[in-house]
């Protein structure tokens, strides 16, 4: 039997990514996201149309989240795996000029929600001692760098929580680990700079950075892991990246 896989920010990027490679698997998916026309899109373009369902929230909203977890239809209500991939940056500042409705947004999105969606879904892998919950965090949540702070901050928390969740939940058999890349060629950027799409480009540019199906490709080994085997935490970063701040570029 397939495993039912919920996907948070399955909109775009490595959430869109993941979603289509796992439909090709013939996983049963559950898609999460902000943007209907786009959940609309992505129904559309995979094959599978009957083993897959959408959720159209904003997961910073609780009441939301519980309301969308709750209607999920009984064939779907079995949640094996809980990739927990909605996430955003908002602006480069140092923290004397930053915004606070972008650390709120950062905040609300990366953590809080985040923790609401897990609060949500872990009473069904409690009950039956098992599951598997994949945190996208980032390698901003092993080293800070400048400009970064609350956006480093929010994914240390990312990862503080994914370490407490593993031992929390050690009783009761659920698997719980991290994936957390690097630079990855996604609308991160352009979010980040708020539709500065020049800016966004140069972040990117003179190396190849990850791509979201790279990512996608580990979650996808992550999962299908026989079940005595657990991968706590990862971190990937392209050949060309060496660190948050060192990167081979060519130009």
């Amino acid at each position: 039997m397939s495993k039912t896989v919920l996907i948070t920010g399955a909109t775009s990027g490595i959430g869109y990514a993941t979603a289509e490679l796992l439909a090709a698997q013939n996983f049963k998916l559950i898609l999460c996201g902000r943007r209907q026309e786009r959940l609309d899109d992505l129904v559309n373009k995979l094959s599978n149309g009957s083993n897959l369902i959408t959720l159209n929230f904003d997961i910073r909203d609780r009441e939301a989240v519980l309301k969308a977890i709750n209607s999920i239809p009984a064939e779907f209500s079995k949640i094996d795996v809980l990739l927990n991939n909605a996430g955003n940056a908002h602006g480069l500042d140092p923290i004397d000029k930053g915004s606070i409705d972008d650390w709120d947004a950062m905040l609300d999105i990366n953590v809080k929600g985040l923790l609401y969606i897990t609060k949500a879904i872990l009473p069904q892998m409690v009950e039956r001692k098992g599951g598997h919950i994949i945190n996208i965090g980032s390698t901003a949540g092993k080293e800070v760098y400048p400009n970064g702070n609350v956006y480093c901050a929010s994914k240390y928390a990312v990862d503080a929580i994914n370490q407490g969740l593993r031992i929390d939940l050690n009783a009761y058999g659920i698997r719980v680990g991290a994936v957390n890349p690097g630079l990855v060629e996604t609308e991160f950027s352009d979010v980040r700079f708020k539709g500065d799409l020049e800016r966004a480009k140069n972040v990117y540019k003179g190396f190849q950075p990850l791509r979201p199906e790279d990512v996608a490709d580990i979650i996808h080994f992550v999962i299908t892991r026989p079940y005595h085997v657990n991968i706590a935490d990862l971190v990937v970063m392209s050949t060309a990246q060496a660190s948050s701040t060192i990167v081979n570029k060519n130009d």
